[in-house]
């Protein structure tokens, strides 16, 4: 292997510097370091990202740029085939080895062996781990089997040797060829333009590694220590809201469980709430597992029964949902949340998915494909994992039958109001015995407040009661 041949990274959903095995390689390699991202939407498909996932790419990428060229070296931006922009930096510029992270999506798999075949007898390629904690092949049943139920999962997780310390990154990098085409951050039109909906994306986050090393250490100074409790309060900041950082590989996972580890031998309070945080990253992990070995998840039920599962069509209840009009405060502060910062809470994300699914009976799919495009942090493993478990169909799923009350989780988990008072601000003047049911406060407790259902606020599109008996028995009707 020449000392002075280019090398090529090859980046997807793995921005950043530090702790990055096909990075830390090329530039143990010598030779002049081409960093490269494609945007391939043809290849992705249906997943492709969505609108708030492209938003947070172009500010990603601006920010690993600038890492780049920190060290000296840049980001080469393309935009079509995968294959036909690698093969031919390769040839241009007489490459003699491609490094890159595995991923694990069905086309992500797909992608990677189409490179395998394409470039195998031009260039070294060396596919590397970066992506979990564990790889899926090595985490098993006693039977051989991947595991179905997360419990067990991570107990055997557990009981493996603790992931490998994180690396940090090269110091200096060096710089690709003078001569390579390259497009600007602007030519992928990641961006809105009109209207530019992402004002509310911009206020509430910093996307990059020195954003999320900042949130990270935010989450450890502040949420951490109540995290066991906190977490489901969706009114106070108690989660990491790390998970847009994991996604886009900004934190590697090995870098965020030592990084709690550490803080917790130096904090003793925070050992509570960090095992907690840390269960949520196999959470996290187990998500990942499940696509690699079902690649059916993202659009078939895991659990057969509900393969002819009696689903509606209905456009109007659907849209009621999307845009936060469904009458059930709860459910429409998430949804509310959601379109203006593109992330919601999780306990909010289960009490509204399971309205959709089981009080409207939208197929998950639906639900699936609108939290695609909304969310920054849409991640397809966790996605497609979350959207089946709600619905009742996925692997170590809640059971179908379990249908949460959107106005008892309001009361239970936003008892003082902050959550909804900030997302359905129309609501906000609502004592908080009627803020989370609206629809049975007296007619003077709504004229106080200054509410008029069906007018500021709506009447419930569905009532709580009916549409669980009727949920019941469209699961009962599938056998």
């Amino acid at each position: 292997m020449s000392d002075t041949a280019p090398v090529i990274v090859w980046y997807r959903d793995d921005l950043r510097v530090n702790d990055h095995a096909a990075l830390d390689a090329a530039a143990e390699h010598g030779g002049p370091l081409i960093a490269v991202f494609v945007l391939d939407d043809e290849r992705a498909g249906a997943w492709r990202p969505g609108g708030a996932s492209r938003w947070w790419l172009h500010h990603s990428l601006a920010s690993l740029d600038a890492d780049l060229r920190r060290r000296g070296g840049a980001l080469v931006i393309r935009r079509g085939d995968t294959v036909d922009h690698l093969a031919d930096i390769a040839r241009t510029h007489a490459a003699d080895a491609l490094f890159f992270h595995r991923r694990y999506e069905p086309h992500e798999i797909a992608l990677e062996d189409a490179i395998q075949r394409a470039l195998a007898d031009e260039l070294t390629l060396r596919r590397l781990r970066g992506r979990l904690l564990v790889e899926p092949e090595r985490i098993q049943t006693k039977a051989g089997d991947p595991y179905r139920v997360f419990t067990p999962f991570y107990r055997a997780l557990l009981a493996m040797d603790e992931p490998a310390e994180p690396g940090p990154g090269p110091a200096r990098l060096a710089p690709p060829p003078r001569d390579i085409d390259s497009l600007t951050l602007d030519d992928l039109e990641l961006l809105p333009t009109r209207p530019d909906w992402a004002g509310g994306l911009r206020e509430a986050w910093s996307p990059g590694e020195k954003g999320a090393w900042a949130r990270l250490e935010s989450f450890l100074d502040g949420a951490a220590t109540g995290y066991r409790d906190q977490r489901d309060v969706p009114g106070t900041p108690g989660t990491s809201r790390l998970s847009p950082h994991l996604h886009f590989g900004e934190l590697s996972p090995r870098q965020v469980w030592h990084t709690v580890r550490s803080a917790q031998s130096a904090v003793s309070a925070l050992t509570g709430g960090g095992d907690a945080f840390l269960r949520e990253l196999a959470w996290r992990e187990f998500c990942h597992h499940l696509l690699f070995h079902w690649p059916s998840l993202p659009d078939k039920p895991f659990n057969e029964r509900f393969a002819n599962f009696p689903w509606r069509d209905d456009d109007e209840a659907f849209n009621a949902w999307c845009h936060g009009r469904t009458g059930y405060p709860l459910v429409d502060a998430g949804m509310r949340e959601l379109w203006q910062s593109g992330w919601m809470h999780n306990r909010v994300r289960m009490v509204s998915a399971s309205f959709l699914v089981k009080h409207l009976l939208v197929p998950w799919q639906r639900g699936e494909a609108w939290f695609w495009d909304t969310l920054v942090d849409a991640d397809l493993a966790n996605n497609s994992a979350g959207w089946q478990w709600v619905a009742g169909c996925g692997a170590d799923a809640a059971p179908y039958f379990r249908i949460f009350n959107p106005i008892r989780q309001g009361e239970k988990f936003d008892a003082g109001g902050d959550y909804v008072r900030r997302w359905v601000p129309e609501l906000a003047s609502l004592p908080d015995r009627d803020l989370h049911a609206p629809f049975r406060a007296s007619s003077k407790t709504l004229a106080d407040a200054g509410v008029r259902l069906g007018d500021d606020y709506p009447e419930p599109i569905v009532a709580h009661d009916a549409a669980r008996q009727r949920a019941l028995a469209a699961f009962g009707s599938t056998g």
